[in-house]
């Protein structure tokens, strides 16, 4: 069983910065692709970035990419979210996830929310304009 906690929200004006973090236990982190997540009020949970094993290749909702960067550090057994150019649109809940399966299968890019059964328990970041 895997355990996710994540860090480094909080509000910003639009065009800053954040960087999330996921911290993982429980599970050898490094054997499986992870995602991030963000669930909006009043909205469904939506797909942000995704990050393979292995190689670590990278996934991207259309609506972030060129300006969120998914990453992992295996040693430290944690996953990060760098997000720039933020806009008002990305005010939400952010969640990391790891899939319920998937153990060192190379090119296994979940993500769909059903794809994944651990979460954490999520980090709000704000956008103001």
């Amino acid at each position: 069983q895997v355990q996710l906690v994540e860090s480094g929200g909080g509000s910003v004006q639009a065009g800053g910065s954040l960087r999330l973090s996921c911290a993982a236990s429980g599970r050898t982190f490094s054997d499986y692709a992870m995602g991030w997540f963000r669930q909006a009020p009043g909205k469904e949970r939506e797909f942000v970035a995704g990050i393979r094993w292995g190689s670590g290749g990278t996934y991207y909702a259309d609506s972030v990419k060129e300006r969120f960067t998914i990453s992992r550090d295996n040693a430290k057994n944690t996953l990060y979210l760098q997000m720039n150019s933020l806009k008002p649109e990305d005010t939400a809940v952010y969640f990391c996830a790891a899939p319920r399966e998937g153990r060192r299968r190379i090119y296994y890019s979940p993500k769909n929310v059903a794809d994944f059964n651990t979460w954490g328990q999520g980090t709000q970041v704000t956008v103001s304009s």
